[in-house]
């Protein structure tokens, strides 16, 4: 963006001048000098901007771009991540089922129970007042009743089981949300699973199966189909995953459709660093 203004600018400026020199129009030259400030101060406003982009990027983006070059994507990848049931005892624990399922990839013996007990819990109560349902936003905690689907309840997002696991693997979290399903292939080449947030359809659902929340973060559109796995491999046409809802280990689904799934979810994922 700096080096095109630079080229306009550059350009603009002979012009003006030769008109300037040419005809020896006063009002020309106090626009072009009042103009040339204008712009000098839009490119040095870019250029900080830009370098302040950079110094705050996020891990996962810094992390990326890192082992694009160093890790090479394979056509098609099936990790022997060990798998484990979220039922009887979470009804609605995938979330933290599923990260434990993570961890224990990194070699870390973490309990589903514990996590259930460990992860940050919302605190809003379910209400309806005319006609609008008022609760809480997963963002920023679970949600609800984790152990029975007898009172309300719905789950958690990333950001709670990020703080989480980074208590078991201090400085060794990798954030991939908000990237693409392309840049997940990096971890899974190199035998990371990948934890995501999905749907229990595993593809892009109608509007219809979803309800607006009003919550502390603002309106949120919510589905009771969310669902977490641990995404354990791909190939050309499916992606593979380990799901805590039925226990079944490598469970697949049409790639392309899970990953529209993951997109309307928020494009949310975690995994590990690649050991140093």
């Amino acid at each position: 963006m700096v080096y095109l203004l630079v080229s306009v600018i550059a350009l603009i400026a002979i012009i003006i001048i030769f008109l300037i020199v040419k005809f020896k129009l006063k009002q020309v030259k106090n626009l072009f000098l009042t103009g040339l400030l204008v712009l000098i101060l839009v490119i040095l406003f870019d250029s900080n901007w830009n370098e302040k982009q950079i110094a705050e990027g996020s891990e996962s983006s810094i992390i990326s771009q890192a082992e694009y070059a160093l890790i090479k994507i394979k056509d098609q990848v099936k990790i022997d991540a060990p798998v484990i049931p979220q039922l009887p005892e979470l009804p609605r624990g995938c979330e933290v089922t599923s990260l434990a399922m993570l961890l224990h990839s990194a070699g870390v013996e973490a309990d589903k129970m514990e996590l259930a007990e460990k992860v940050k819990k919302h605190p809003a109560k379910r209400e309806i007042r005319d006609g609008k349902i008022y609760y809480g936003d997963p963002h920023n905690g679970f949600i609800g009743d984790m152990y029975s689907f007898e009172t309300p309840g719905l789950g958690v997002y990333h950001a709670p089981i990020m703080e989480l696991a980074e208590a078991y693997l201090p400085g060794q979290m990798v954030n991939l949300t908000g990237q693409t399903f392309e840049e997940l292939k990096i971890p899974l080449s190199d035998g990371r699973p990948v934890w995501v947030i999905i749907n229990t359809e595993y593809r892009k659902l109608e509007d219809s199966y979803f309800q607006t929340w009003h919550t502390e973060s603002g309106e949120i559109q919510i589905t009771r189909k969310e669902h977490s796995v641990l995404i354990t491999g791909y190939d050309k046409d499916f992606v593979y995953f380990n799901d805590p809802l039925t226990g079944k280990k490598n469970k697949k689904a049409s790639i392309k459709d899970f990953e529209k799934s993951w997109v309307q979810m928020g494009s949310q994922a975690i995994t590990f660093s690649a050991k140093k």
